[in-house]
């Protein structure tokens, strides 16, 4: 159980992570057609939630990989969102 509030946590950050990078309206965002609509922004929205939702179900069911591969998502989606939110790419 523990498990799956850790991924839970983490999704909110990831949730909060992808709309900041999308709201920043950085050139490279622009860059992807699908990103620069906002049809194309709820659908990555889906997909992100769909990934935390597996990771989620997969946690339940006694799986512990998911939880060290959803943290390493995090932290990579943190990482880009920290570069991209400062303006270091």
């Amino acid at each position: 159980m523990m498990a799956v509030a850790l991924i839970f946590c983490l999704g909110i950050a990831n949730f909060a992570l992808h709309k900041a990078v999308m709201d920043s309206r950085h050139p490279m965002t622009e860059q992807i057609p699908w990103l620069a609509n906002p049809n194309g922004r709820k659908v990555a929205l889906a997909i992100e939630f769909g990934v935390l939702f597996a990771a989620m179900l997969l946690a339940a069911n006694g799986w512990p990989a998911p939880v060290w591969g959803y943290f390493v998502y995090s932290s990579l989606n943190g990482l880009s969102a920290w570069l991209i939110l400062s303006g270091k790419v």
